[in-house]
Protein backbone atom coordinates (compact mmCIF):
# COMPACT_ATOMS: atom_id res chain seq x y z
CA UNK A 1 0.00 0.00 0.00
CA UNK A 2 1.31 3.53 -1.10
CA UNK A 3 1.11 6.65 0.85
CA UNK A 4 -1.37 8.39 -2.04
CA UNK A 5 -3.75 5.05 -1.40
CA UNK A 6 -4.08 5.84 2.35
CA UNK A 7 -4.68 9.51 1.87
CA UNK A 8 -7.43 8.45 -0.72
CA UNK A 9 -9.30 6.15 1.95
CA UNK A 10 -9.01 8.31 4.96
CA UNK A 11 -10.05 11.57 3.42
CA UNK A 12 -8.07 14.54 2.34
CA UNK A 13 -8.82 16.85 5.59
CA UNK A 14 -7.87 15.96 8.87
CA UNK A 15 -10.53 16.86 11.63
CA UNK A 16 -9.78 19.88 14.20
CA UNK A 17 -8.64 19.36 17.45
CA UNK A 18 -11.95 20.33 19.58
CA UNK A 19 -10.86 21.84 22.93
CA UNK A 20 -12.73 22.25 26.10
CA UNK A 21 -15.56 19.15 25.37
CA UNK A 22 -15.09 17.75 28.86
CA UNK A 23 -11.99 15.89 30.76
CA UNK A 24 -12.85 12.47 28.94
CA UNK A 25 -11.57 14.15 25.25
CA UNK A 26 -8.18 14.35 26.64
CA UNK A 27 -8.66 18.19 25.39
CA UNK A 28 -10.75 19.66 28.03
CA UNK A 29 -10.08 22.07 30.92
CA UNK A 30 -6.79 23.95 29.98
CA UNK A 31 -7.51 23.00 26.50
CA UNK A 32 -3.88 22.07 25.75
CA UNK A 33 -2.41 24.98 26.69
CA UNK A 34 -1.12 23.60 29.92
CA UNK A 35 -1.71 26.26 33.15
CA UNK A 36 -0.62 29.84 33.58
CA UNK A 37 1.89 31.51 31.84
CA UNK A 38 1.56 33.76 28.76
CA UNK A 39 1.41 30.61 26.44
CA UNK A 40 -2.15 30.12 28.23
CA UNK A 41 -3.38 33.67 28.03
CA UNK A 42 -5.25 34.46 24.69
CA UNK A 43 -3.29 36.38 22.35
CA UNK A 44 0.03 34.87 24.55
CA UNK A 45 3.37 33.51 23.64
CA UNK A 46 6.92 34.55 23.27
CA UNK A 47 6.94 38.27 22.02
CA UNK A 48 9.16 38.90 18.39
CA UNK A 49 12.90 38.11 18.69
CA UNK A 50 12.41 36.15 22.00
CA UNK A 51 15.13 33.18 22.21
CA UNK A 52 14.22 31.58 25.90
CA UNK A 53 16.83 33.28 27.52
CA UNK A 54 19.58 34.23 25.77
CA UNK A 55 20.49 37.51 24.08
CA UNK A 56 18.24 38.11 21.10
CA UNK A 57 20.37 38.51 17.98
CA UNK A 58 19.37 42.07 16.88
CA UNK A 59 20.58 42.90 20.95
CA UNK A 60 24.04 40.56 20.21
CA UNK A 61 24.77 42.64 16.36
CA UNK A 62 26.96 45.70 16.79
CA UNK A 63 25.33 48.50 15.05
CA UNK A 64 27.26 51.10 13.33
CA UNK A 65 26.92 53.67 11.11
CA UNK A 66 23.73 55.82 9.96
CA UNK A 67 20.37 54.67 8.95
CA UNK A 68 18.78 57.40 6.32
CA UNK A 69 15.37 55.74 7.05
CA UNK A 70 13.42 58.24 9.26
CA UNK A 71 14.95 61.37 7.62
CA UNK A 72 14.89 60.54 3.70
CA UNK A 73 12.57 62.46 1.56
CA UNK A 74 9.94 59.98 -0.07
CA UNK A 75 8.13 61.65 -3.57
CA UNK A 76 5.58 60.17 -5.51
CA UNK A 77 7.13 59.79 -8.74
CA UNK A 78 5.09 60.80 -11.99
CA UNK A 79 7.18 60.77 -15.83
CA UNK A 80 6.38 63.09 -18.55
CA UNK A 81 5.33 60.06 -20.34
CA UNK A 82 2.27 59.56 -18.27
CA UNK A 83 1.43 63.40 -18.47
CA UNK A 84 1.78 63.14 -21.76
CA UNK A 85 -0.99 59.77 -22.42
CA UNK A 86 -3.40 61.03 -19.81
CA UNK A 87 -3.62 64.97 -20.26
CA UNK A 88 -5.36 67.36 -23.15
CA UNK A 89 -2.87 69.79 -23.95
CA UNK A 90 -3.45 73.30 -21.29
CA UNK A 91 -4.86 71.13 -18.77
CA UNK A 92 -3.79 71.93 -15.02
CA UNK A 93 -1.58 69.23 -13.59
CA UNK A 94 -1.86 69.11 -10.05
CA UNK A 95 -2.03 66.28 -6.69
CA UNK A 96 -5.65 65.88 -7.23
CA UNK A 97 -5.61 65.46 -10.89
CA UNK A 98 -3.18 63.17 -10.80
CA UNK A 99 -4.77 60.88 -8.58
CA UNK A 100 -7.82 60.59 -10.16
CA UNK A 101 -5.94 59.16 -13.30
CA UNK A 102 -4.33 56.89 -10.50
CA UNK A 103 -0.59 57.94 -11.26
CA UNK A 104 -0.46 58.25 -7.87
CA UNK A 105 -1.59 56.82 -4.92
CA UNK A 106 -0.52 58.48 -1.92
CA UNK A 107 -1.67 62.13 -1.71
CA UNK A 108 0.09 62.64 1.72
CA UNK A 109 3.37 62.44 -0.24
CA UNK A 110 4.79 65.42 -2.43
CA UNK A 111 4.91 64.78 -6.17
CA UNK A 112 8.12 64.61 -8.30
CA UNK A 113 8.34 64.72 -12.12
CA UNK A 114 10.97 62.81 -13.69
CA UNK A 115 11.84 63.31 -17.67
CA UNK A 116 11.34 59.78 -18.81
CA UNK A 117 8.99 60.41 -22.44
CA UNK A 118 8.29 62.87 -24.62
CA UNK A 119 5.92 66.11 -24.06
CA UNK A 120 4.27 67.73 -27.04
CA UNK A 121 1.08 69.55 -25.19
CA UNK A 122 1.55 72.39 -22.89
CA UNK A 123 0.56 71.78 -19.78
CA UNK A 124 0.42 73.79 -15.91
CA UNK A 125 2.39 71.63 -14.01
CA UNK A 126 2.03 71.77 -9.98
CA UNK A 127 4.06 69.50 -7.89
CA UNK A 128 7.24 69.92 -4.82
CA UNK A 129 9.89 69.09 -7.41
CA UNK A 130 10.95 68.22 -10.99
CA UNK A 131 14.36 66.61 -12.76
CA UNK A 132 16.55 69.25 -14.74
CA UNK A 133 14.98 66.88 -18.07
CA UNK A 134 11.48 67.38 -17.01
CA UNK A 135 11.53 71.23 -16.80
CA UNK A 136 13.01 71.33 -20.10
CA UNK A 137 11.07 69.33 -22.00
CA UNK A 138 7.42 70.97 -19.90
CA UNK A 139 9.38 74.45 -21.15
CA UNK A 140 10.12 73.34 -24.64
CA UNK A 141 6.55 71.77 -25.21
CA UNK A 142 4.96 75.44 -24.02
CA UNK A 143 4.43 74.11 -20.58
CA UNK A 144 4.19 76.48 -17.31
CA UNK A 145 6.07 74.45 -14.22
CA UNK A 146 5.02 75.62 -10.63
CA UNK A 147 7.32 74.49 -7.66
CA UNK A 148 5.37 73.35 -4.23
CA UNK A 149 7.55 73.99 -0.95
CA UNK A 150 8.77 70.89 1.02
CA UNK A 151 9.69 73.03 4.14
CA UNK A 152 7.48 70.97 6.74
CA UNK A 153 7.40 74.10 8.30
CA UNK A 154 5.84 76.10 5.58
CA UNK A 155 3.65 73.58 4.46
CA UNK A 156 0.46 71.69 6.82
CA UNK A 157 -0.70 68.73 7.30
CA UNK A 158 -4.72 68.42 8.15
CA UNK A 159 -4.34 67.14 11.99
CA UNK A 160 -7.81 65.14 11.54
CA UNK A 161 -7.23 63.95 7.90
CA UNK A 162 -3.20 63.59 8.22
CA UNK A 163 -3.57 64.93 4.53
CA UNK A 164 -0.35 66.91 3.04
CA UNK A 165 -1.79 70.53 2.15
CA UNK A 166 0.16 72.82 0.08
CA UNK A 167 1.29 76.33 1.41
CA UNK A 168 -0.89 77.92 -1.36
CA UNK A 169 -3.94 75.83 -0.51
CA UNK A 170 -3.89 75.72 3.86
CA UNK A 171 -5.92 78.58 5.25
CA UNK A 172 -3.74 82.06 6.59
CA UNK A 173 -4.14 82.62 10.22
CA UNK A 174 -5.51 86.26 10.61
CA UNK A 175 -3.18 88.88 12.14
CA UNK A 176 -3.62 88.95 15.99
CA UNK A 177 -5.28 92.34 17.09
CA UNK A 178 -2.44 94.84 18.34
CA UNK A 179 -3.81 96.14 22.09
CA UNK A 180 -3.10 99.77 22.74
Amino acid sequence: MMIHEITAQTGRHKQRKRLGRGESSGHGKTCCRGTKGSGARAGGGPRFGTEGGNMPLFRRLPKRGFNNNYFAQRFSIVNIADLEAQFDGGATVDTNALITRKLVRDEKLPVKVLGEGDLTKPLTVIAAKFSKQAADKISKAGGSMQTLSLDRNKDKVNPKTGKFRPRAVAEQKPAAAEKS
